[in-house]
């Protein structure tokens, strides 16, 4: 195995530009199917339903695709509506999700979560960040990923790869992914916000690692000047 001394290839020195984003993805979107989906994607694509997209995405938070995998089927197989869900005891939620990072916070959340979309949304998960954005457990990417997923519709989810590797890339020059999202918004074309963080995502799990990332075999190095890339492979 090649580390740091690797040569994936010339090394680019200038920021990727506003356009050039363009290639990037069309090369990502090609090699894509064979890193596999991000299991939230997944869950979107055979259901279509918004509140199992917006569970499901509570749930990914510090955990790994594979336990949140499970720990979905489990909970869903009890309860897939936010009624079901409230007619479950905060430690039965916590039983079936375990063991997701942080699970009795979660199971908690879910419950908060659920009663406020049946006191206030008719049960329905609302089509409005700023809407989701008052939902216990809900932060930015949340959010954006139960609009883009859930729902189709424009936003942009940035998590911990989306930010890293955008900077990466020197498209953006940002400390926290919450300012990587407004830059984001300024910059990306919209034809790529809904899918920026499927891509980025298979993307940073398979090669475009937070630490040695595998430039010696990235599809998109002639693009990227692996800004604050210390060791490769």
């Amino acid at each position: 195995m090649a580390f740091a001394n690797a040569k994936p290839g010339p090394r680019r020195r200038r920021a990727l530009g506003r356009d050039e984003i363009g290639p990037v993805m069309d090369i990502l979107r090609r090699e894509a199917p064979a890193w596999g989906a991000p299991v939230v994607t997944l869950i979107a694509d055979t259901t279509g339903d918004p509140f199992r997209v917006l569970i499901s995405t509570i749930l990914s938070l510090r955990t790994q695709d594979e336990t949140t995998a499970v720990a979905s089927r489990r909970l869903f197989a009890r309860a897939a509506t936010p009624a079901a869900m409230l007619r479950l005891r905060e430690a039965t939620i916590a039983r079936l999700i375990y063991p997701v990072g942080f699970y009795r916070t979660k199971a908690r959340a879910i419950r908060a979560t659920c009663r406020a979309l049946l006191e206030r949304f008719g049960g329905e998960v609302p089509r409005d960040l700023d809407a989701l954005l008052t939902l216990q457990g809900v932060g930015r990417k949340t959010a954006n990923l139960v609009l883009t997923l859930g729902f189709r519709a424009q936003g942009i989810c940035v998590d911990t790869h989306v930010h890293r590797i955008t900077n990466r890339l020197g498209y953006v020059r940002t400390r926290t992914p919450d300012e990587t999202e407004q830059a984001l918004r300024r910059k990306l074309p919209h034809a790529h916000w809904i899918e920026i963080n499927d891509l980025l995502v298979a993307f940073g799990q398979h090669l475009c690692r937070p630490i040695s990332p595998h430039c010696s075999r990235c599809p998109v190095t002639a693009y990227c000047p692996r800004r604050g890339v210390t060791g490769h492979r």
